[in-house]
């Protein structure tokens, strides 16, 4: 396995953008992944969005052999969870380790689970985290990477600044480090790597494709959202999750309810009548205007961040030196 900065270094030189598409529960599957792995950027997916183990089984080599026949191999990483009252996971685990995805994130738990198996085939382990004690454990685990879920995040969310949340842990950490919550623009992106990340997590804005695997409706109640219609509640998950306040309306849940705080159970993920008229989004849900296709939201925010980068290079390097203004003022 590259050591973790060489695997950053290996990343930037494949990828358009330094991007990740975030794994979404019930949206991110084949079509997706592979689309964005096409576009030029890492594409993810969750686990448990093959609802049986026998999807899962048929959705590895698809996205494997697609990707390695248009040029992008190892252009794709897998989500898994990891939290004891997951059922699937050493079924998951084992098509992992046959197909060889070159980052598995792992989410709701311990890193160290999976690690030496992942390690045995070459892959790296980045943890999902929301906070910088939970950054600690995981890199005590052994993590390769980190995957920082800072406030605004769609579903799962974090409740820390991405400004105060980066700068602490880029204090005791200096591997492999991604940022999501809230990133839905090249201008988002850019601000990731300023305030120390080396990737961003965007999932938000790839809701709203033909790829993602969510109904019409869901896709035009994304356009039509705005970020102060995001709900933050514990009511569905048991975890702190963002969620577009129209879906929660229509399925039932009232101000009392939403207050509830559910017990944290996976052992059900593969029923998804519970999660079908429910749906999240995260605070940048307002960068979603139009539904398009993966490539096209990639090459336009391939060509925005193009241009920042060129207005930075003209742009005046502050802070100013001011010292001759002094002279002459004291002159």
């Amino acid at each position: 396995m590259p050591s973790n900065r060489s695997l950053v270094d290996d990343l930037n030189r494949e990828l358009r953008l330094p991007l990740f598409v975030a794994p979404m529960f019930l949206i991110s599957g084949p079509e997706l992944v592979i689309a964005a792995g096409k576009a030029g950027v890492i594409g993810a997916f969750p686990c448990p969005n093959a609802r049986m183990i026998e999807d899962l089984a048929a959705w590895l080599p698809q996205i494997a052999s697609e990707l390695a026949a248009a040029g992008r191999p190892g252009m794709w990483a897998i989500n898994m969870i990891v939290h004891p009252t997951y059922p699937r996971f050493d079924a998951e685990l084992d098509l992992i380790c046959e197909y060889k995805p070159r980052i598995v994130v792992t989410a709701l738990g311990s890193p160290r689970r999976p690690l030496d198996r992942i390690h045995a085939y070459g892959g790296a382990v980045f943890s999902d985290v929301i906070s910088a004690q939970q950054a600690r454990k995981a890199i005590d685990a052994g993590a390769d990477g980190l995957i920082l879920v800072a406030t605004g995040a769609g579903g799962h969310t974090g409740q820390y600044s991405a400004f105060a949340l980066v700068e602490e842990v880029r204090g005791f950490w200096d591997g492999p480090l991604i940022l999501g919550g809230a990133i839905g623009s090249a201008r988002g992106i850019r601000a990731a790597q300023a305030l120390g990340a080396d990737f961003a997590y965007m999932g938000t804005r790839f809701i709203a494709t033909p790829e993602a695997t969510v109904s019409d409706d869901n896709r035009d109640m994304l356009v039509r959202t705005g970020m102060e219609d995001i709900v933050t509640t514990m009511a569905v998950t048991g975890i702190p999750s963002n969620w577009m306040r129209e879906s929660l309306d229509r399925a039932g849940f009232t101000p009392e309810t939403l207050e509830v705080k559910k017990k944290i159970d996976f052992s059900n993920l593969q029923d998804t009548k519970a999660w079908k008229h429910i749906w999240g989004a995260g605070h940048a849900v307002g960068t979603t205007r139009l539904v398009q296709p993966v490539a096209a939201i990639v090459d336009e925010l391939v060509r925005d961040y193009r241009q920042l980068v060129a207005a930075e290079a003209s742009a005046p390097q502050w802070p100013n030196d001011l010292s001759h203004k002094l002279e002459d003022n004291a002159a």
